[in-house]
């Protein structure tokens, strides 16, 4: 599985980021994306996925 920035919700604050164990976000178009190829929801490294701990807008990462 793995998750999904709403680009409509995204502030391009980069807070999530650095925050990937896997460096499966990036920058793209003011806005942020997770490569699906990448994300593991941070399973096996951490209790939840860090980047949805960082983000400071509610419901903007959710499941893909």
């Amino acid at each position: 599985m793995a998750l999904k920035i709403i680009a409509s919700m995204c502030t391009g604050c980069s807070a999530c980021e650095p925050e990937c164990p896997n460096v499966a976000i990036r920058e793209k178009g003011g806005t942020f994306i997770i490569d699906p190829n990448k994300c593991t929801e941070c399973e096996g490294q951490f209790d939840s996925p860090q980047c949805v701990a960082v983000c400071p807008v509610d419901n903007c990462i959710k499941a893909a």
